[in-house]
């Protein structure tokens, strides 16, 4: 007796995940062009901004995106170019340095976010009652953090008090993500 491969259920999983992203991709493109940005420069931009301080190590930053630490750093020069992104020295580590997002990239952010959240509305989250939702965040979290472990990396989350910046739930970052 001959086994089907071709039909395990597995297959199928990763193929709609693989269709579901690719669809919800394309059509983020032409918000994202419209702005001047390509995905990646989207996703770099969007990560600075959620982060503390707005910034974060390049090697982080390399841990939070799908780029290696060398395409972490071109990305990061073509936006330092045009001035959506900025190098900052790191005070305890002559060997690391900050990216860190400018107000012209939080603009660029600006310009692009609220048809992006309209995009995600429409063609994912809009699409789940809200228990769905939640459970369908939960689980790829869950897979998210078995499969790419540092993709949180940097985020700990701030709160201010009397003028310091005092380390918080560590949850509460995670949930972000």
């Amino acid at each position: 007796m001959t086994v089907n491969h071709f039909d395990d259920p597995r297959l199928t999983a990763m193929g709609l995940l693989a269709e579901v992203y690719s669809g919800i991709a394309a059509k983020s493109h032409e918000s994202f062009a419209a702005a001047g940005l390509s995905e990646v420069d989207f996703e770099t931009l969007v990560r600075l901004a959620r982060s503390p301080q707005r910034r974060l190590r390049m090697s982080d930053l390399a841990a939070q995106t799908s780029l290696s630490t060398s395409g972490t750093t071109r990305v990061v020069d073509r936006l330092e170019r045009e001035g959506l992104v900025m190098r900052q020295a790191c005070p305890t580590d002559r060997r690391a340095s900050y990216a860190a997002i400018t107000e012209t990239g939080v603009d660029r952010l600006g310009e692009v976010l609220p048809q992006h959240l309209i995009d995600i509305e429409t063609w994912f989250t809009g699409l789940l009652p809200p228990a769905e939702l939640d459970s369908f965040l939960a689980t790829l979290r869950t897979i998210r953090d078995a499969v790419r472990p540092c993709a949180t990396a940097g985020a700990e989350d701030f709160r201010q008090e009397e003028g310091a910046l005092i380390p918080s739930d560590p949850g509460v970052a995670a949930r972000r993500a």
